[in-house]
């Protein structure tokens, strides 16, 4: 057997070079990706594709090309790609097995074959490399030993992010005695600082110390990932798992970012006292990140248009596409907006498995599409004017109102789902905990804050307690929540929408009392939706028979029944559905037309004119509603692709205005909208007929001849004369009210004591 010496002194060529722990031969690795990146085509991945030209010219130098030209030096690296390429097969199990070696290689790689193509490549840049796309996504919990050093995909939602950290990358040390200067790298998070000076003549011992300006720090942070809801199984709180975020992807995602990690799973040991150097027996488990990707093809993208001018972004390519556009999704996305029956395809599309609800299922898709959110940059000081539409379903059990909650936040780029019995107010809002790094006060996101940007479901919204809702007052108008806690004192975005559902109180909605009296909500809260849908459970037999037929035919075997009676061919898929809905609001920005304006106007001055007839002046539109219009307006323009609101519109917003106001708004009493009922909790005619009922008892009182009466006499005196039977807490609220005017002089405890007194006023 020639060992390894003796080979090297006869060929040095021959040896070897082989990563120690590993089977990693680096040549053999360095060529094999050098030989991926220069002649890797599509076509090797995707045969059989349309544009076949483009597929066979090698793919990653005209992305080097792409980078090189926006000043960007970290690549996107594909794993799908390196799988389909066969020479290269190999380097991709390296990659999974031991990628802490295995990319700083390609980083080399790459950064070579960059000099090599471009002349001016800056001097002293590294390209990187971030690999993502693994053959094999993770849950959190079936994250085990076996998985330590190695690539992992895991997906779940971001929680926390701590601060910007320095985190060292070069030690720079200098001898007190002789100022002799020596710099270390960190290997793998340790720095082997040198215990005495190099220099040969000084050779002091515990003489280094660390020189910290002149040492090199890299931007780090550190995040925390949880399980999805859905992938929790039951019975179990959600994993968790601490992920370390380095360099140009610090910030890139915030709390509440639905998100797919890749990066290296590291297991390291846990002092028990930082002073001495015994161990736990439990390893500390975190992930290094190496690639972050926020998009998902069946949910919506975040709205851009919400970010103010001085809020802080970050700018993140997390694909490996040279353009951004798709044509022929593009195109696909045209002819389906030019289709006649467009809207009500799409709002078919909205939880297809529903039955019925058409002016429901159409306000929620408007407030998919959302109306465009205003800032005025010349004057930084105004308030913004939102364009998020709050919607609150009311009705009947069994309806289908928490199944259209969870097909909702199934679709919306961010948000919670929550109960309202089980949700307080430091849940949705934020909470103070201690941080396990820094062991200080921090402040955590709750619901509502995470949801920025996205949807809030909130289920049960009747069953939360007045203290919890109280909070909603200020985020669904002015879209902040305002914190004082443990010397934290700050105000958060919450640019969310709020889609809600309520029960009645008595479980059945009794027609004869209002919205106010049989949901459990307060008036200024109800008044703050823009749309409110009573959704009633009415027996009529031709909707019971063809809700029945829907209804079977998800049960029934056969295909072709089931396709016939669930009409599945009458809807959008979920990823063109949301492929849509993402290109309206990145694309489109309506601006109001003036033939829209003066539509506006007429409909708001014809509304207010409403409650006018009959001699009455009952609220029947405030500018609330106008605002909800305006918004919905803008949202079915964007649902047309149309960057200027029409009449058809305005005609739309109009309907569902309207709609919603004559379910939610009408004075059971009267028949007519009454928005005094939603403002206030008191329709106009109860305020009159109270009025009425005071200027009776003051007559009453001011004709007799005496100048006191008892209670019990004066209570059925005015009983007497009213054709309406009159309560005791009410003929008590009229004397109080009489009482504060200075008409009358109330004395004594109980009914039955009391004495009422006529005074000068009277």
């Amino acid at each position: 057997m020639t060992s390894e010496g003796d080979v090297a002194q006869s060929d040095p060529a021959a040896v070897t070079t082989v990563i120690w722990g590993t089977t990693v031969n680096m040549a053999q690795a360095m060529n094999m990706f050098r030989n991926f990146i220069l002649n890797f085509c599509r076509n090797d991945a995707n045969a059989g594709t349309d544009d076949m030209e483009t597929d066979s010219v090698p793919f990653y130098p005209r992305l080097l090309q792409n980078l090189k030209d926006s000043e960007r030096y970290n690549m996107n690296l594909d794993c799908s790609n390196i799988r389909s390429y066969r020479p290269s097969l190999k380097l991709y199990h390296q990659l999974q097995r031991y990628p802490q070696e295995v990319i700083p290689l390609m980083d080399h790689v790459l950064s070579e074959i960059a000099r090599e193509m471009f002349d001016d490549f800056p001097e002293g840049v590294q390209m990187r490399v971030r690999p993502f796309n693994l053959e094999r996504s993770v849950n959190l919990r079936q994250l085990n030993p076996s998985d330590i050093d190695q690539l992992v995909t895991v997906k779940g939602i971001l929680i926390r992010s701590s601060p910007l950290i320095p985190d060292l990358n070069l030690a720079f040390f200098r001898c007190h005695v002789c100022d002799h200067t020596v710099e270390v790298e960190t290997d793998r998070g340790r720095v082997d600082e040198p215990t005495r000076c190099p220099r040969e003549a000084c050779k002091t011992q515990n003489s280094m110390r660390l020189v910290h300006n002149r040492c090199v720090f890299a931007d780090k942070q550190i995040c925390r990932l949880q399980e999805t809801p859905d992938e929790t199984p039951d019975g179990q709180t959600p994993h968790t798992v601490s992920m370390c975020i380095y360099n140009d992807l610090v910030d890139v995602s915030k709390a509440g970012d639905r998100v797919e990690i890749t990066g290296i799973f590291r297991g390291v040991p846990v002092r028990v006292n930082p002073r001495q150097r015994a161990i736990k027996a439990l390893f500390k488990t975190y992930v290094d990140i190496v690639h972050i990707k926020r998009t998902d093809d069946k949910r919506l993208g975040v709205d851009k248009s919400i970010h103010a001018e001085n809020e802080y972004t970050v700018d993140f390519d997390e694909g490996d596409s040279l353009q951004e556009a798709d044509p022929v999704q593009e195109q696909t996305i045209i002819e389906l907006s030019q289709r006649p029956d467009m809207y009500d395809l799409l709002s078919r599309s909205i939880a297809p498995s529903i039955f019925g609800l058409e002016d429901v299922k159409k306000g929620v898709l408007l407030q998919l599409f959302g109306g465009a959110n205003k800032f005025n940059k010349e004057k930084p000081g105004t308030p913004r004017i939102r364009g998020d539409i709050n919607i609150l379903l009311v009705g009947d059990p069994g309806v289908s109102k928490s199944q259209l909650l969870a097909y909702v936040h199934k679709v919306a780029p961010r948000g919670v789902y929550t109960s309202g019995k089980g949700s307080s107010a430091v849940g949705l809002t934020a909470y103070i905990t201690r941080d396990p790094d820094s062991k200080q006060l921090v402040l955590e996101s709750g619901a509502l804050v995470l949801s920025d940007g996205g949807i809030c479901c909130i289920d049960e919204f009747d069953k939360m307690s007045d203290y919890t809702r109280s909070v909603l007052h200020e985020v669904m108008e002015q879209q902040t929540i305002s914190v004082a806690k443990a010397g934290i004192i700050t105000t958060l975005n919450a640019r969310t929408s709020i889609l809600a559902c309520a029960n009645p109180i008595k479980s059945k909605f009794d027609e004869n009392l209002s919205v106010i009296e049989n949901v459990n909500l307060p008036a200024p809260l109800l008044s703050r939706f823009d749309l409110t849908y009573l959704i009633l459970d009415k027996p009529n037999e031709r909707d019971d028979r063809r809700l029945a037929q829907h209804l079977v035919g998800f049960y029934v075997g056969a295909e072709e029944l089931q396709r016939r009676l669930v009409h599945m061919d009458e809807f959008v898929p979920i990823e063109t559905f949301a492929k849509y809905i993402n290109y309206a609001r990145s694309k489109i920005n309506p601006v109001i037309s003036e033939d829209a304006g003066e539509a506006l106007i007429d409909y708001y001055v014809k509304l207010r004119n409403m409650g006018k007839d009959g001699g009455s002046n009952t609220v029947t539109f405030t500018t609330r509603q106008l605002e909800s219009m305006i918004r919905l307006a803008e949202g079915h323009a964007r649902m047309r692709l149309s960057l200027t609101v029409d009449r058809i519109d305005v005609d739309e917003a109009h309907r569902l205005v309207h709609t919603a106001l004559q379910t939610a708004a009408i004075d059971p009493k009267t028949g007519l909208i009454d928005l005094d009922l939603v403002n206030t909790g008191i329709s106009s005619r109860s305020r009159r007929v109270h009025a009425d009922k005071r200027a009776a008892l003051r007559a009453l009182l001011q004709n007799m001849d005496r100048v006191s009466v008892k209670w019990v006499e004066a209570f059925r005196m005015f009983g007497d004369q009213s054709d309406e039977h009159i309560p005791e807490y009410e003929f008590n609220q009229l004397l109080d009210e009489l009482s504060d005017e200075g008409s009358v002089h109330v004395t004594g405890r109980s009914n039955a004591e009391k004495m009422i007194r006529k005074t000068g006023g009277m």
